[in-house]
């Protein structure tokens, strides 16, 4: 069921969205793990439409906050406000009272909004004065960032990075792809004619089941010395911690769901640490300063732990 749901996802996706399929792929990973996506690439890589692409597939409430300096965490969260007529304070959600938000170059906000996010994604909920407030499922942040300007910019700090399932970064289009997207884009918008194919209780559902994909004790135990292996490696000041570790078994097992098998593999494990680990780790000042990058040492480190093999 997973993969026949995540087949017809996909296709709908790609009515709007040209190439990208392993890009899609992991923005249905972390929609079924309920964990969160950072996009990082230039502008104009198609970073919004893709999100708001998933947002009608899947027939998600959708909000935008676009993140600048003078961004309050009561913008985000909302506020309670007093109701003359009423004659008491009512609660006025924010944006992230939606099911899918797009936290739009989140890295232009400053540290205290951006930690307005925090109890959000990991909790699944929002504390406005002495009240929480639980929020909608599904519940999926995307967030998008800059890689290149830094002026006027908040880098996100490590408890940050650690709440987002994975970091992915789009990449230019081939020749053939951007040809495409001049003759799709000619004359409309094919978002704007878009059709949801799944609704949020399918989600909910699959998300139950991605949680019953088998994990064998051998391929368990590889995800957790993977994991282990970037804490003495030495080229990395700061490894990845626990809840990396889980983010990767959960990774591995809807992988697995969404190419219809019901157990993970070590190929799983391969194919997902990078994205998951990346941004997970921080590498000494020596090894950036040696043009090492976070990617090409996890994917270096996954081959260098022994893979389990069948007896």
């Amino acid at each position: 069921m997973i993969a026949e749901t995540a087949t017809r996802l996909r296709q709908n996706i790609q009515k709007v969205i040209v190439g990208k399929d392993e890009i899609i792929d992991l923005a249905l990973i972390a929609m079924l793990c309920e964990g969160h996506l950072l996009l990082e690439d230039v502008p104009g890589t198609g970073k919004t439409t893709l999100a708001k692409t998933i947002a009608a597939s899947l027939g998600c409430t959708f909000r935008r906050v676009q993140f600048t300096p003078d961004l309050l965490p009561s913008d985000v969260t909302g506020i309670y406000y007093y109701n003359q007529k009423a004659q008491e304070f009512e609660f006025r959600p924010g944006p992230i009272f939606s099911q899918i938000l797009l936290a739009d170059e989140i890295n232009r906000a400053t540290p205290r909004t951006q930690s307005a996010l925090l109890e959000a994604m990991q909790e699944r909920q929002v504390t406005v004065d002495i009240t929480t407030h639980q929020l909608p499922r599904p519940f999926l942040v995307l967030a998008t960032q800059n890689p290149v300007e830094l002026e006027g910019t908040f880098p996100l700090p490590e408890a940050q990075l650690d709440r987002f399932l994975m970091k992915v970064a789009l990449g230019y289009p081939t020749a053939a792809e951007e040809n495409n997207i001049l003759l799709r884009f000619e004359r409309t918008d094919p978002l704007e004619t878009l059709e949801k194919v799944v609704e949020p209780t399918e989600i909910l559902q699959m998300q139950q089941q991605v949680r019953e994909i088998r994990v064998e004790e051998s391929v368990r135990n590889y995800i957790v010395n993977v994991c282990r292996a970037t804490r003495d490696h030495e080229d990395i000041e700061l490894g990845a911690s626990p809840r990396a570790t889980m983010a990767l078994y959960r990774t591995c097992q809807a992988l697995a769901a969404i190419r219809g098998r019901e157990f993970v593999i070590p190929d799983d494990v391969k194919t997902m640490a990078p994205y998951v680990l990346t941004h997970r780790i921080m590498v000494n000042p020596q090894t950036r300063l040696r043009g090492r990058k976070p990617e090409d040492i996890i994917r270096e480190l996954v081959d260098t732990v022994p893979v389990p093999v069948e007896a």
